[in-house]
């Protein structure tokens, strides 16, 4: 068993659970978990741009939003324990499949075991490997990812620590986010494509427009303007938040789909500060994008 997971501090919580005896604020134990390994399509067209992404998605998760769209694995802890050896297999099966890269989905409180797995096939891997999170990181613990991601997908969720502890109790979100995606900028350097358009190295930061805050939306784009330079990443503005049933009726405001007028004014302050990437149709907030987590790619 890895010895981090003794004392576990991969991530901003820090809460120092045995792994092996208890499950830490992720709601992990000590071996990898995973609840789907497919190719997946719905990523921005630089990385699911010809067969989808190869991408793995572990159970649990570091925020538990409360909106969380993949919340069956996030907050239920749904799928199946492997090894590294399983995970190995399974990067090496997703290329076989004809992958655009190897994305890896909330993959924080697994890195040990990552890296491990990394270390054994990354010279077999002819395509990029891309860290899909939360960016509620720890930069240190994202130094220890050098040269062995190419491509990081991080979301800036929150700029305001009264929303970030509201929706995930995570106050002090945005000072380790904002830490964290300027480290992997860092590490991944200027943007650069492949002949078919794909990314294989730089960063794609996301952001979700919430109902209601579009004002925190707003101050998130002017801190990439003024911290970031545009050649090393593009940001992807997303409309797609869905007011599933099982959000709680403490947060009515968030009962509700985002508006037309909040999304595409959060797109017009980007766009006049010169910030490049992507944005969505209104209509992507509709559950038939999301994920069906039924273990496949993930047994034998």
């Amino acid at each position: 068993m890895v010895v981090e997971y003794n004392s576990c501090r991969l991530c901003p919580r820090k809460c120092g659970v045995n792994r092996s005896k208890s499950t830490g604020f992720c709601g992990m134990g000590a071996e990898i978990k995973a609840a789907k390994a497919t190719l997946h399509q719905w990523e921005e067209p630089c990385i699911s741009y010809k067969n989808g992404a190869g991408t793995i998605f572990f159970s649990g998760c570091s925020l538990r939003c409360v909106y969380c769209q993949n919340s069956e694995i996030s907050n239920n802890g749904f799928g199946e324990v492997i090894t590294v050896e399983r995970l190995c297999d399974i990067f090496l099966s997703l290329q076989d499949r004809g992958a655009d890269n190897i994305e890896l989905v909330t993959p924080t409180h697994f890195i040990p075991d990552i890296i491990s797995a990394l270390d054994r096939v990354k010279s077999k891997l002819d395509i990029p490997v891309v860290y899909n999170c939360g960016g509620y990181e720890l930069t240190e613990t994202i130094k220890r990812l050098e040269g062995y991601i190419d491509v990081y997908l991080p979301d800036i969720k929150y700029f305001s620590p009264d929303i970030s502890a509201k929706y995930s109790s995570a106050p002090d979100y945005f000072q380790y986010a904002s830490s964290a995606v300027l480290e992997m900028i860092r590490q991944a350097g200027k943007l650069q494509y492949n002949n078919s358009g794909g990314l294989v190295k730089g960063t794609v930061i996301r952001h979700l427009v919430l109902p209601s805050c579009r004002h925190d939306s707003i101050k998130i784009m002017d801190w990439i303007a003024e911290n970031t330079n545009s050649d090393s990443h593009l940001v992807s503005i997303m409309s797609q938040y869905t007011p599933f049933e099982f959000i709680s009726a403490d947060y009515p405001e968030l009962k509700r789909r985002v508006t037309k007028m909040e999304y595409n004014s959060v797109v017009r302050h980007a766009e006049s500060l010169g910030i490049n990437g992507f944005t969505q149709d209104i209509s992507s907030s509709r559950e038939e994008y999301l994920p069906l987590f039924d273990l496949e790619g993930i047994r034998p």
